[in-house]
């Protein structure tokens, strides 16, 4: 199984649950805020989960619990939309802190219970289950499942004393597996994380999904913060996630976490981002949707150990595709959403505004490479695309990796390049206008903005450097500025003539005699 995520059932979960306080000290039950009900205290630290967590590594996979499922699977989309978290029970309703946390409900589509803990001053007490804290109707099928069964998740609401009103309106949620995703500084939900990406797109294996299965969410201390810890289980490996989130310019999540291998696994991911990418102005095919573009996220941003920057417009490929950007002590890498422009999507769901996700190790990462898998997809509701860092040393069986890194939701990368950056790909038939077009010739016009070309002296023209796997350009190649009227704004367009279907790795930066001016573009062509 390829990760073919049906970001549909996301984003339908987040629109359609009901938006959803800490306790005070002692965690009594009889004063939780409505149907709120916590179980007996244990002890608790994050040292302790991650013993916990190589303990499980050592023992045979148990799956996580499901209920009835004859029952569950009647809760579909209609009537999993209809059963609405009431928020007089959030967690943290009264305070501590400034984020009240809501739970998901139980559903075909999210069957598996995970379990919720509320942590002060060392101690965790179990989030008991209940239909009261719940809204449905009376012969929601929901109402004939047990007592304590669990949630699906749950999300974090925006500040008590905020400008929005935090019953209505959620910053970051946790659903499905080992997914998590949260708002940019535009307001607006789209691409997700995942704690781990376990052989991802290998011929010969099948993918894996790990969860999430237990959390144990702290008592707020300050208020624009909050601590989720996290145990992840699967068939190959089991983990311990330490996520400190701060709800500012967007959101930023220091994620701290150990992984015990169970069994070897080909392809390990660290920090993995999952977007949409259907299709842009670069390619799309004729008539295929009304829309000028689809997509949540446009390319792949890098920041090499060796201080490159790189940036790779996405593809929608024919086939499955995985891309290998080797690497020693990356500085991050992301996808973006670079092209903010309504009018290139004119779509109400708001693609212009979707974050862009940016990964900043901490520490040294070592040897490895940032790959990227491109998956074929036909519509929107699929995120077929992933990034993540893979190490070069191999995964098996009975080894520990520790990984600490930070994720910035944002509507741009927060540590942006003082280059040009690119901002379009454009592709069509080569040659020249009014003489016949060439067969097997495609012409690319690749756009820079900002940066050094916003400053070269009247009368320069920047150099366009290029190099290609395989084909060869012609002659025809020049740069000029776009004339729009914005100061550093240049394209390269260039003729590349190549046979056959295979892919070609192409890179296109610009210069000023020995002044590196852009970005480099690293664009994966594919033939048709």
């Amino acid at each position: 199984m390829t990760d073919l995520f049906d970001r549909r059932r996301l984003l339908q979960a987040l629109a359609v649950a009901g938006a959803s306080g800490l306790l005070p000290a002692g965690f009594s039950p009889a004063e939780a805020a409505g149907s709120l009900t916590l179980g007996a205290p244990e002890t608790f630290s994050f040292e302790g989960l991650k013993a916990t967590a190589a303990q499980l590594s050592a023992q045979p996979y148990t799956a996580p619990r499901q209920p009835d499922p004859a029952v569950v699977s009647k809760i579909d989309y209609e009537n999993w939309g209809k059963i609405t978290f009431n928020t007089d029970s959030s967690l943290f309703a009264n305070g501590p802190g400034q984020f009240p946390v809501t739970f998901f409900h139980i559903g075909k589509f999210f069957p598996k219970s995970v379990e919720m803990y509320a942590v002060e001053k060392g101690q965790a007490r179990p989030i008991v289950y209940s239909q009261a804290m719940f809204d449905m109707p009376a012969d929601s099928p929901a109402k004939q499942l047990e007592q304590g069964i669990g949630f699906a998740g749950f999300r974090i609401q925006e500040p008590r004393d905020g400008s929005l009103d935090w019953r209505k309106n959620d910053w970051a949620a946790f659903l499905g597996a080992a997914y998590f995703r949260a708002i940019g500084e535009l307001f607006q939900y789209g691409l997700s994380a995942r704690g781990v990406a376990v052989n991802t797109a290998v011929a010969d294996r099948d993918e894996e999904f790990p969860d999430f299965t237990r959390f144990y969410i702290e008592a707020p201390t300050t208020n624009d913060t909050i601590v989720i810890n996290a145990l992840l289980e699967g068939p190959s490996l089991t983990g311990a996630y330490r996520f400190t989130m701060t709800r500012a310019k967007g959101v930023t999540m220091a994620i701290d976490h150990t992984l015990n291998i169970r069994k070897d696994i080909a392809r390990l991911g660290i920090a993995p981002i999952t977007t949409m990418y259907w299709f842009s102005e670069t390619v799309k095919q004729t008539g295929i949707d009304w829309r000028p573009e689809v997509h949540d996220s446009d390319g792949l941003s890098l920041w090499t150990g060796t201080g490159e920057r790189i940036w790779r417009p996405l593809n929608n490929p024919e086939r499955t595709t995985a891309s290998a950007f080797a690497d020693r002590s990356p500085r991050g890498f992301g996808t973006d959403q670079r092209d903010r422009v309504f009018d290139h999507y004119q779509d109400g769901v708001f693609y212009d505004k979707r974050p862009s996700l940016w990964v900043e190790p901490g520490g040294d990462w070592g040897q490895g490479a940032v790959q990227l898998i491109e998956i074929p997809t036909d519509d929107e509701i699929h995120d077929n695309v992933v990034a993540t860092w893979v190490p070069a040393e191999p995964a098996t069986a009975g080894k520990a990796f520790a990984f600490t890194y930070k994720l910035y939701w944002q509507a741009d990368e927060p540590f942006p390049t003082s280059l040009a950056r690119c901002v379009a790909t454009r592709m069509g038939r080569g040659g020249q206008p009014g003489l016949p077009r060439p067969a097997g010739v495609r012409k690319f016009m690749v756009e820079f903005l900002g940066g050094p070309l916003a400053t070269l002296p009247f009368g320069v023209k920047p150099e366009a450097v290029l190099s290609t796997s395989r084909g060869h350009f012609t002659p025809y190649l020049y740069t000029e500025a776009v004339p729009d009227g914005l100061a550093g704004h240049w394209r390269a367009q260039f003729d590349l003539v190549v046979e056959g279907t295979d892919p070609v790795e192409l890179r296109c930066h610009l210069k000023n005699d020995n002044e590196v001016l852009t970005e480099i573009w690293a664009f994966q062509y594919h033939p048709f």
